[in-house]
C-alpha cells in the first residue's frame, strides 16, 4: 500500500509531465493542491481559472488519467484561481 506522500509525488509527476504542456499551451496552469481521502484537489490557474471548458478538462482528461494510472485516486476536483486576470476567451 502507498503512502499518501508517494500517491502525491505520482499526482504531481504527471501532472508535470503529461498534462501541464498541453494545458500550458492553451495559457493555463494546473497543480495538486492536496490529496485526501481519494480525492485529489487540482488548482486552475491562468487561462483555465474561468474557462468554460475546464471542468471537460478537468473530468474527461485530469481526472481519466489519473484514475488510470493511479488507482488509489477515485476522483477530481477543481478550484479556481480568484485572483486570475487572464481571459480564457481568444478574441
Amino acid at each position: 500500500m502507498k503512502t499518501k506522500k508517494e500517491i502525491e509525488d505520482s499526482i504531481k509527476k504527471i501532472i508535470e509531465e503529461s498534462i501541464l504542456p498541453t494545458v500550458q499551451m492553451h495559457g493555463g496552469h494546473v497543480e495538486l493542491q492536496s490529496f485526501n481521502d481519494g480525492i485529489a484537489t487540482i488548482f486552475l490557474s491562468g487561462a483555465c481559472s474561468g474557462c468554460a471548458m475546464s471542468t471537460q478538462t478537468l473530468k474527461m482528461g485530469i481526472e481519466n488519467m489519473l484514475k488510470y494510472y493511479i488507482p488509489e485516486v477515485l476522483g477530481v476536483e477543481g478550484i479556481e484561481d480568484p485572483n486570475s486576470t487572464v481571459d480564457p476567451y481568444y478574441s
